[in-house]
């Protein structure tokens, strides 16, 4: 049996090569392409990177959905279902919005997908594939990833590696405590080791892709001490509450840590109260943490976002003034996005300020626009305001700056002004970018 695995882009825009920095390895694939069995004959098509050859003979196609790459999904999948391919379709976007997938499909799969790939399997098998699977939550064992199918492709140089699953935050704008039910799962010590391990020789930074590092810290302590005889460099995103443990960011920077990602995502205590995010103000607040972190030599990627009812002309500002006097390694400024299943979702839909019925796959949507009236602020000021927040961050003199505090591992510093330089480049380029491709003519193929 012949199956293809696609990853869809986030969209295509004409006459323009795809964004560099959104070209890491597709870790779902390496997820399905473990747990097929090894008589399936494989074949991956990146649509970040290379034409899909619809015509090349395959029994079925699967395609992991995002919210943002959900258009050119359903181009992709009319694509196959034209050559009377059917398509399987899986992951976030699916799981929260499923009624709306089922159009594109033949098959969809709800959930975590480990517990039921095998029945997926076995049914295209035998030809009585069904139309929804709910896979439960997996216990994280069975995880298998082959990277095989990579061999030859352009990602960027990080090792996309998971530890972990879930965040137990109630954050307002976040689809992950939709889809994991606000819990947290480690994955066994062994298996982490080993697979990073497998690695070790190909890879000289590895990115642990957990939604929260920190969603279990005494588990997280348990797990560091074993990666510290690999000598690796890793980075990660993690709760802000975690930097306040003296003991555990002791061990972060002990097992090789030398960044993590942290949303900070605004100044201000009334905006973080709307989006239940208290908790970043707890113990010392932002300056003890970042304290903390900057003593054991770990960098920061400081994320915030714009839109919330108590935002203002300043808040943009006073955002970029924060984060270059915190010296941070690289930031993002982005506009608050609704997405769908998430309770700010629900929220805005009710209040009625929703600028589209499903901004996702609406054809006059752009990437950094913003898709709900936001309130004092008009969503062209807040695109603005994020754009010029962008282009002040990654100016030159602020980027030489804050390399003066970044210089603690070579190996960081080394990468320091290409990673910037990169993220300066890609201002201008995302700005607008289109979901789906343009050159794409429909119309879509709905099921019956």
């Amino acid at each position: 049996m012949r199956l293809t695995l696609v990853h869809p882009a986030i969209g295509h825009r004409l006459g323009e090569s795809y964004i560099r920095s959104w070209q890491m390895e597709p870790l779902p694939i390496a997820t399905l392409a473990g747990l097929t069995p090894a008589d399936v004959s494989l074949r991956f098509y990146d649509d970040r990177m290379e034409r899909i050859p619809y015509d090349e003979p395959t029994d079925a196609v699967a395609i992991p959905v995002e919210t943002y790459t959900a258009a050119r999904a359903y181009q992709i999948a009319s694509e196959y279902r034209r050559r009377d391919v059917p398509v399987i379709m899986g992951g976030f976007h699916p799981t929260l919005v499923p009624d709306e997938v089922s159009r594109y499909c033949e098959a969809m799969v709800l959930g975590e997908a480990e517990g039921v790939w095998a029945e997926v399997i076995d049914d295209l098998r035998h030809g009585t594939l069904k139309r929804i699977y709910r896979g439960k939550r997996t216990d994280l064992s069975r995880v298998v990833v082959d990277r095989s199918l990579f061999q030859g492709k352009r990602y960027l140089p990080i090792g996309l590696v998971e530890t972990g699953r879930g965040c137990r935050f109630p954050c307002e704008f976040c689809a992950i405590q939709s889809f994991f039910e606000r819990s947290y799962r480690r994955r066994d010590i062994g298996a982490v080791v080993k697979e990073l391990e497998s690695l070790q020789g190909q890879k000289k930074l590895f990115f642990f892709v957990d939604d929260n590092f920190a969603g279990d810290i005494q588990a997280g302590k348990e797990l560091l001490p074993a990666l510290e005889p690999l000598k690796l460099r890793w980075i990660t995103q993690m709760s802000i509450n975690a930097a306040h443990d003296e003991d555990f960011v002791r061990r972060l920077a002990r097992s090789g840590c030398r960044g993590v990602l942290i949303g900070f995502e605004s100044l201000n205590p009334d905006n973080l109260r709307r989006m239940n995010k208290r908790f970043n103000t707890m113990k010392t607040g932002y300056a003890g943490a970042l304290a903390n972190l900057r003593r054991h030599g770990i960098a920061v990627y400081g994320t915030f976002v714009f839109g919330y009812e108590h935002d203002n002309r300043d808040s943009f500002d006073e955002a970029v003034d924060f984060a270059m006097a915190q010296d941070m390694y690289i930031a993002a400024f982005n506009h608050l996005t609704p997405f769908p299943g998430t309770p700010l979702y629900a929220r805005l839909q009710q209040e009625g300020r929703l600028r589209y019925d499903a901004w996702w796959r609406d054809p006059r949507y752009r990437y950094n626009e913003v898709p709900f009236t936001p309130g004092p602020l008009s969503p062209q000021e807040i695109t603005d305001g994020c754009v010029a927040a962008r282009q002040r961050f990654y100016n030159w003199p602020s980027i030489l700056k804050r390399s003066l505090r970044n210089c603690s591992d070579f190996f960081m510093l080394r990468n320091y002004l290409p990673i910037n330089a990169l993220h300066r480049g890609d201002i201008s380029r995302r700005n607008g970018y289109p979901l789906g491709d343009e050159a794409w003519s429909g119309p879509l193929l709905e099921v019956a």
